[in-house]
């Protein structure tokens, strides 16, 4: 009966290892240094195949409500709050007939295979440092969408919120929904942050992940983006909390 555990076990090793090197011919194929127009069915499989498994193996269990308040079709631009690495793993796993595309810090796209599997995805880089860069980057993602190839996910705070606050928006990312004429799905995502610290402990974790609501796009025409961003806080106040405040904003 050892033998045969033994066996098996070197036989699990030995996929994950042809797995393994299976995603990094498929990751050499794609050009890093090119921003692809065009989503692309396989390496959608492949974005999807291997973080179900993890969260399988994390003991992750994600709880969905509000599902049925997303759009039954057409692209759209949907934004969260962000708390940890997990949030569009999770996010795009719950939605993946919907093709979401992230845009992202460049420093993700550096990822070894991970990185240029999302990039020919076509998640996006973006830029803080450069407003015109940035700008850029707004205008692709609002083609992108307008030509039917994905929906759009953003994390209007621009960085990861290490407290449990929801810090200032970056309130220029949503121009993408204005350029692109679509709504705007509104999100929220809680204890991501305690994924590691469980893993560590042996212990599941839970995961809330809510739509809270969406703006049609008739309803973002004519206002300023500033508009559209305290409309959008207070829509993720309203389901996080008073607590996740930020004093400044």
């Amino acid at each position: 009966m050892g033998k045969i555990i033994l066996w098996i076990l070197v036989a699990l090793l030995g996929l994950c290892l042809l797995y393994v090197l299976f995603l990094t011919v498929c990751a050499l194929l794609v050009d890093p240094q090119k921003e692809y127009e065009h989503d692309s069915p396989f390496y959608r499989r492949l974005l999807y195949g291997a973080p179900a498994c993890c969260i399988r193996l994390l003991h992750i269990h994600i709880h969905v409500d509000g599902m049925e308040k997303l759009p039954k079709d057409g692209r759209f631009l949907l934004v969260c709050n962000h708390r940890s690495n997990f949030d569009p793993i999770l996010t795009w796993q719950v939605m993946k007939e919907r093709n979401l595309a992230f845009v992202s810090k460049a420093e993700n796209f550096q990822i070894p295979i991970f990185g240029r599997i999302i990039r020919r995805c076509c998640f996006m880089a973006i830029d803080r440092e450069n407003p015109r860069n940035a700008l850029l980057t707004i205008e692709k993602a609002a083609k992108l969408i307008a030509s039917d190839e994905v929906s759009i996910g953003i994390y209007p705070e621009g960085t990861r919120s290490k407290e449990c606050v929801l810090l200032p928006f970056h309130n220029g990312v949503f121009k993408i929904a204005q350029k692109a004429n679509v709504p705007i799905v509104v999100c929220t995502i809680q204890n991501t942050r305690q994924i590691f610290r469980n893993v560590t402990h042996l212990k599941p974790t839970d995961v809330e992940l809510h739509l809270v609501d969406v703006i049609p796009a008739e309803n973002l025409k004519g206002k300023t983006t500033v508009d559209i961003g305290n409309q959008v806080y207070e829509m993720m106040i309203g389901d996080l909390g008073e607590s996740f405040r930020a004093e400044e904003a």
